[in-house]
């Protein structure tokens, strides 16, 4: 009865060296891939949000200053410490609806009888940069944003 205890315990230990290793060689990569995918979405969410910044940033210069094509840019391109940013301000004249504002005369009449309205309309957009290359993670190439003033 002893040799069969002796036999059983000695075939079930086995050695738990390298495991903590094999464990740790395993997970690394993992949590690399997690953490690098974590900061790009991170980075591309501030990225996202200085474009809307922007377009606020020459809607507001407009709303201050009047119609002014290159301050309204000028405004919105320095209105981050992104470089690459472009902006397009356009003027036109429209009568509000239910989805948005139809273009219109100046001075015509709306349909709800009211005159058409000047509007300022800014368009922001930027290229997407990434923190370690050409990552994509599906993360948008572009990002865009604009925004609309009435002058009058």
């Amino acid at each position: 009865m002893q040799l069969g205890k002796s036999r059983q315990g000695k075939g079930r230990r086995r050695s738990r060296a390298g495991m903590a290793a094999l464990e740790f060689g395993l997970a690394v990569p993992l949590l690399v891939v997690l953490l690098t995918a974590i900061a790009e979405i991170g980075f591309s969410m501030y990225q996202a949000m200085q474009v809307v910044y922007a377009a606020d940033a020459g809607l507001a210069y407009a709303a201050k200053n009047g119609w002014d094509s290159s301050g309204i840019t000028s405004a919105a391109q320095n209105a981050t410490g992104l470089s690459g940013m472009s902006a397009t301000p356009t003027q036109y004249c429209g009568c509000p609806t239910a989805t948005g504002i139809t273009p219109a005369t100046c001075g015509s009449t709306c349909a709800s009888g009211n005159t058409a309205g000047q509007y300022v309309k800014i368009g922001v957009s930027f290229t997407r940069m990434s923190l370690i290359g050409a990552t994509g993670f599906g993360l948008p190439s572009t990002f865009s944003a604009q925004s609309i003033l009435r002058q009058n």
